[in-house]
């Protein structure tokens, strides 16, 4: 066995054939004893709160924990797979065991990108990688280019969104072994599919997180986060488990990116941010192929994706763009509450300047916080912004998961899913998106006891500021009938309805790749302007050298006339005219002096 040495300061790894060195960091601790297939040995202590224990003749997938010196029976916190459940016994994982089939792959450039975000455990009736993999050959021929796994550490409980992990480095029991996500993300790739994983460096769940026993230093008590005790990320120990995660998922799953959840939380003092570390030892560490690092921040900030001269990416690929989907949605509904009443004064026109400038607010006032946000973001490439009409978040985190089409009514969302498809940044799509799913997508957990309790209430009490939903009752997150209720109904597809949707989608990705694609690769930033806006209509453009991309969309109750944009029409829905009626859009390109 050719050992593959992933993260050089946690876990379990194989350093010979048959010889596993097992290392735990846990200053809180005077011993520890590895419990390994039910016989327990003492570990050596090593300095600064490292314990370490070199074992022989280890078989693959033996179990194992770590006795504390009270008694206390723990997961290995690096665990590369767990048995079963979060608390219960970690497994020794062999990287070389699954054999690649697709191993020639060398990834996609970053403006082919059509992001599809899934959650395994609801994405199919079994929720599981193997299941998923039977979808891939339907996503590749709609065209999607790219799959987006919401986060697989593994969690408390069976099912959950994934951002509540505590285990960085295993893949969640509940949805198949490593060796299964690694075989999804191999038939991906055989059909030319990109995989991304979203990744959650902010903080721990609250079920089956052991560190604060094993190591209290590995997080500032002083410094709060919206879910607990902030990550003490300039400790060394720390950042080490921290910055080796992410490259650990991207080379033992041969993944070709990773998305960064709520990275304005991320805090750290150190001369150089962990962020910055992680990207730079990224693109330093895998070369072979293009990987694509985006993230979410609600401060708007653009100096985390510089571009060098040749238009190659340092650091972080792109952002997602909470500002499109919020003025879409403010658009679109009508709602102001929350954090939409932000968007409320004219969203087509802030719709209009997400399209061409990227941040609706480039150092204006929040209405909501009183203060102000985002920095000037014009100079970024239209390819720096990933824009959506909805999300996993957006979402689930109303009291009902309703999706657009339930608020806004199908015409119109057909138009917004045009405009999202045909625009120069890069399209997210969510699951089910594509064929016009109507099952809700809610907020589920799987805890028990006082915990269950906590967050069933937290959860009824949450919507006083989020979507006006105060009043409602909100499913109980615990409740498995509230997991069953967001799974994708697959025979929606079949309706004509569904077909209707799906052939929908697959003209305006075709039309994507075929007309806009070619415009991206060499897109700098300026490259937008707003022609025109009026209530429920906007027009804008977008110079580029290949040629003028033009959209003209209108959604309010009164028939507008079309400004003058030159180019020929790429796509028109109901129909062309020389006037835009309700819920319609029309979009142009124009050959330039490159095509």
């Amino acid at each position: 066995m050719e050992s593959k040495s992933f993260f050089k300061s946690w876990g379990a790894e194989y350093v010979s054939d048959n010889t596993v060195r097992f290392r735990l960091w846990a200053p809180g601790q005077d011993s520890v004893q590895l419990r390994l297939s039910g016989k327990d040995t003492e570990m050596r202590p090593c300095g600064e709160g490292w314990f370490e224990l070199r074992v022989t003749e280890v078989m693959p997938c033996a179990e194992y924990n770590f006795v504390l010196a009270n008694g206390t029976v723990v997961p290995d916190p690096a665990s590369r797979g767990q048995k079963t459940a979060v608390n219960g016994p970690s497994l020794v994982i062999d990287p070389t065991r699954y054999v690649w089939q697709n191993s020639e792959w060398r990834g996609r450039p970053w403006e082919e990108s059509v992001i599809y975000e899934m959650h395994f455990g609801t994405f199919t009736p079994q929720g599981t990688f193997q299941a998923a993999i039977n979808k891939l050959s339907y996503l590749a021929g709609l065209g999607i280019t790219m799959i987006e796994v919401m986060p697989l550490a593994q969690f408390g409980g069976s099912r959950g969104w994934g951002y509540d992990g505590v285990l960085l480095y295993a893949p969640h029991s509940a949805y198949g072994t490593p060796d299964d996500f690694k075989a999804f993300v191999d038939s991906a790739h055989g059909y030319g599919l990109s995989v991304v994983l979203d990744i959650v460096l902010n903080h721990f769940g609250p079920e089956g997180n052991y560190l604060p026993l094993l190591a209290p230093d590995f997080f500032h008590q002083e410094r709060m986060t919206p879910w607990g005790a902030g990550i003490a990320y300039d400790v060394d120990a720390t950042r080490r488990y921290m910055v080796e995660a992410p490259l650990y998922w991207l080379e033992e799953f041969n993944l070709d990116g990773l998305r960064f959840d709520a990275i304005d939380q991320i805090e750290d003092n150190a001369d150089k941010h962990v962020l910055i570390e992680i990207a730079e030892r990224i693109r330093a560490g895998i070369t072979n192929r293009p990987i694509h690092l985006t993230t979410e921040d609600s401060r708007n900030v653009t100096f985390l994706h510089p571009r060098e001269k040749d238009g190659s990416v340092p650091l972080f690929t792109g952002e997602w763009n909470d500002d499109f989907h919020n003025a879409v949605h403010v658009f679109a509904t009508g709602e102001t509450h929350g954090y939409y009443q932000d968007f409320a004064h004219q969203p087509e026109t802030l719709v209009a300047c997400t399209l061409t400038e990227g941040f609706a607010y480039q150092s204006e006032v929040s209405a909501q916080t009183g203060e102000k946000r985002g920095v000037t973001s014009t100079r970024q490439p239209p390819v720096a912004f990933v824009d959506f009409i909805q999300n996993h978040d957006q979402v689930g985190n109303r009291a009902q998961g309703e999706r657009l089409i339930e608020l806004a009514g199908a015409d119109r969302t057909k138009v917004l899913l045009a405009s999202l498809l045909l625009s120069p940044h890069i399209p997210l799509l969510f699951m089910g998106e594509e064929y016009g799913e109507t099952h809700p997508f809610l907020f589920f957990t799987d805890f028990h006891g006082e915990l269950a309790n906590a967050v069933r209430e937290g959860r009824a009490k949450e919507f006083a500021g989020h979507a006006g939903h105060e009043d409602e009752s909100v499913p109980d997150p615990n409740a498995k009938s509230t997991f069953e209720m967001s799974k994708l109904d697959w025979k929606k597809q079949d309706s004509d309805d569904g077909k209707a949707w799906l052939a929908l989608t697959s003209e305006l990705l075709a039309l994507r790749q075929i007309c806009i694609v070619p415009l991206l690769a060499t897109a700098g930033g300026n490259t937008g302007q707003i022609v025109q806006s009026a209530e429920g209509f906007f027009a804008v453009t977008w110079t580029f050298p290949q040629g003028t991309l033009s959209m003209a969309l209108n959604i309010g109750e009164t028939t507008q006339p079309l400004p003058d944009q030159s180019g020929t029409t790429i796509f028109a829905w109901p129909k062309a005219g020389h006037d835009l009626p309700q819920n319609a859009i029309i979009v142009r390109l124009a050959a330039g002096d490159a095509m």
